[in-house]
């Protein structure tokens, strides 16, 4: 019979080497990675290479069996195994489950090494990308005992059960395949289906590995209102004994995704409205823990999300479990992201098989993603290429889901390789990077008429936020108050075009990102509605909430912009969020009005006189906060970026001059600003070709590289437009092209020279 033993405890772990013999380290206890601290405290300096993690094996110590796997369910990203020092097994790839064979080479006692190894390289992805690469042994290491019969171990890390439900009218057939390693004579599969609350309801004795179940007046996995699950289990029996066994819950439910109707599930319309997830925190990096998985799907819940898009990676399988039972959509994907690697096409083919074998059974996932943002630089043949063979793949693996991607704001609408998925998506961060809210909902009205026969979504759209707060929100100064505002815009203009087949907020969590130098905490992205240590839940997240939860669910009242106390204006708005129909608000316990909003943002221009306690009141809930009227802006309010040689109030402005502080889309209005924009970006070049000079590797860029040429030069000139010069400048430090105090302050000279037009404010 199956025993699987945690390997979790006792492990020595020694930082900087793959020499299996070193020994000067400490003990560490799995979950474990390296960056736990540096991978998100800026710089893009966190540690990338080789680690050594030992651990005695003592046969005595082992259940009895007559084979042993070693299972390692996530070792980022390469890794070799090692037993008494011979090499038994090598794994790229760093977010899925893989099993080395250890049968036969344990011996009363020995020494199990793994080296793993996060260092940048041009074969495994990912190596460019917004987010940071932990190394490390960061999910659980198992020893699978099975008997010599069993169900298969070795094929990229599968269960060795396959479950194919397929709904028919009222009832449904499952397909059950097995595949086993060394099924003798005499031994037989017995196959079993079970309700949700495990009554047997069907069983079939066989010694075939493919079965049909016909189970009536079917109980539909239904999303968030019924995720009713099944469960399969088979077992390989030889007389009375059962040698081994496995089981997968399963859902049966039919979808499809519709060009003008979006989502459709189980014949109705089901709208997709979420967010997508990084699988990292404060503290802990990318080795957490199932309470912290949890946490996570509670706060998702709670937001009201119907669907995650669980990026850019395979993520840990308990995580796809409570999908399952909470009634999640998925859109899963592999890390083929951003930088198309000519060397690293079979590690993308071994990534995507191991993300279908491994999650096939899961009734949440909906769609494989190939890729996201991969034209970023530049659509080569060898990439079109790879997206097809991608595609081809995906679709014999798996007949009963759809492909899709995540297209890069500025790849054309009509690029070809739109056309190889079934459906796609784009990400959008017009009103944040360049562009403004409003071109949101018309870009893909523009979209759905070019092409009416593929549905379209937004599979990233977002913007940062941090502790900083004003009274006039604008785009890039990472206030909360904008974020809210910025969200408002596009839940108004997403969740309003039925056609969109999914929607994902980018993102859930604020994630590490150690390149990041913006916002004034580096090293993390924080377009999170929630902080990174899951502590602080922004004001947007409860804009969603007002839209996705019902009020028979989760009535609530949220009162907005409690962190912001100092104000200096004499009447101040003040933003609250309900799914009630009316809100009341009461300064100092006098009622100021009521409001009613269809949109679910109730706005109140308040009197700010001395100290007052606002309260907001919607049927017997309410919640509360406070504000000040003080005479001078409050600083600590106000962003300083960490290690920024200039901030945007140390800048000279002069009346109707440009400066640092003006977009580029407004001093490209100007003649003399177009020829200004010209010559900054010939020094910008300069720059980074000096850079690339410099570099043997990519790292000190975090691997950015962008093609500027035809549609993808507009696109480009589009997102920049809304870009300060000087938000330009700090951003452009995450590619290796940094400004001295000395050439900013002569750049902002050469601006005040410039005059604005007359319509330029």
């Amino acid at each position: 019979m199956r025993n699987v033993l945690s390997l979790n405890e006792n492990w020595l772990f020694v930082k900087n080497t793959a020499d299996i013999s070193a020994r000067e380290g400490v003990t560490v206890t799995l979950p474990h990675t390296w960056n736990a601290e540096d991978g998100f405290d800026g710089g893009n300096d966190y540690f990338r290479g080789s680690c050594l993690y030992v651990k005695t094996l003592k046969k005595a110590e082992l259940p009895e069996a007559d084979c042993y796997f070693l299972e390692i369910r996530g070792a980022n990203s390469s890794a070799d195994v090692y037993l008494d020092g011979e090499k038994l097994a090598h794994h790229d790839g760093g977010y899925s489950t893989w099993r080395v064979d250890l049968s036969g080479k344990i011996a009363q006692e020995c020494t199990l090494a793994i080296v793993v190894d996060n260092a940048p390289n041009d074969t495994v992805y990912p190596q460019m990308a917004d987010f940071t690469f932990y190394g490390g042994l960061y999910r659980n290491v198992n020893l699978v005992c099975v008997s010599k019969s069993h169900f298969d171990l070795e094929y990229y890390g599968g269960n060795g059960l396959k479950i194919t439900p397929a709904v028919e009218g009222k009832d449904a057939k499952v397909e059950v395949e097995v595949f086993v390693t060394n099924l003798t004579e005499g031994q037989k599969l017995v196959y079993a289906i079970y309700d949700k609350d495990e009554n047997e309801l069907q069983k079939i004795e066989t010694t075939e590995t493919k079965v049909t179940f016909e189970i009536k007046d079917v109980h539909l996995w239904n999303g968030r209102k019924d995720p009713y699950l099944y469960c399969c289990e088979v077992e390989i029996v030889e007389g009375e004994e059962v040698v081994d066994n496995v089981c997968n819950r399963f859902g049966c439910r039919t979808f499809k995704i519709d060009p003008d109707n979006g989502f459709i599930l189980n014949g109705e319309e089901y709208p997709l409205r979420g967010v997508s997830r990084h699988q990292d925190r404060w503290g802990v990096g990318n080795a957490l823990l199932p309470e912290h998985h949890a946490e996570d799907i509670d706060m998702i819940m709670e937001v009201g999300a119907t669907t995650i898009r669980l990026a850019h990676y395979q993520h840990d399988q308990y995580f796809y479990d409570l999908c399952d039972e909470k009634g999640l959509v998925i859109w899963a994907e592999i890390p083929y992201i951003s930088k198309h690697m000519p060397g690293g096409r079979e590690n993308t083919i071994s990534q995507m098989k191991e993300l279908i074998t491994q999650n096939y059974n899961h009734p949440c996932i909906v769609v494989w993603g190939l890729s996201n943002e991969i034209g970023i630089g530049g659509a080569a043949e060898d990439m079109m290429d790879n997206h097809r063979v991608l595609n081809d793949m995906v679709h014999e693996m798996d007949k009963t889901r759809l492909t899709t991607i995540a297209a890069v704001s500025m790849c054309k609408m009509d690029d070809p390789y739109l056309q190889i998925p079934d459906v796609v998506s784009y990400n959008h961060y017009f009103g944040w990077y360049g562009g403004d809210t409003t071109m949101n909902g018309p870009w893909f009205d523009k979209f759905h008429a070019m092409h009416p026969t593929i549905p379209i979504g937004c599979s990233e759209y977002g913007c940062e936020a941090l502790n900083w707060h004003t009274s006039t929100p604008k785009q890039g100064d990472y206030t909360e108050e904008y974020q809210a505002y910025y969200h408002e815009e596009l839940i108004k203009q997403l969740f309003t075009r039925k056609y969109m087949w999914a929607t994902h907020v980018w993102n859930m969590f604020d994630f590490g990102a150690d390149a990041r130098a913006e916002g004034g905490e580096n090293g993390q992205n924080h377009k999170g509605l929630v902080t990174m240590d899951r502590k602080y839940k922004k004001d947007a997240f409860y804009a969603y909430k007002a839209w996705l939860v019902s009020p028979e669910d989760d009535p609530f009242v949220h009162l907005c912009g409690k962190r912001y106390v100092d104000r200096v204006e004499d009447v101040t708005r003040v933003t609250v969020y309900s799914n009630l129909p009316e809100v009341e608000l009461f300064v100092n316990g006098e009622s100021i009005g009521k409001k009613t909003a269809e949109d679910h943002f109730f706005y109140f221009d308040v009197p700010n006189v001395g100290e007052s306690k606002i309260v907001a009141k919607a049927g017997e809930l309410s919640d509360e906060g406070n504000i000040r009227k003080v005479a001078e802006m409050n600083m600590d309010y106000v962003l300083r970026e960490v290690g920024a040689v200039l901030n945007w109030f140390d800048v000279v402005q002069i009346e109707g001059r440009f400066s640092l502080n003006d977009k580029i889309s407004d001093i490209m209005q100007s003649k003399r600003g177009k020829l200004w924009f010209i010559s900054m970006g010939l020094k910008i070049k300069k720059k980074m070709d000096a850079n690339k000079k410099g570099q043997k590797d990519d790292k000190k860029s975090g691997g950015f590289e962008v093609d500027l040429k035809g549609g993808a030069m507009s696109g480009m000139m589009d997102m920049l437009g809304g870009f300060s010069v000087l938000r330009l400048s700090s951003m452009m430090g995450m590619m290796g092209v940094s400004f001295t105090k000395e050439e900013l302050l002569k750049l902002n000279k050469q601006l005040n020279r410039i005059k604005k037009p007359k319509d330029t404010k």
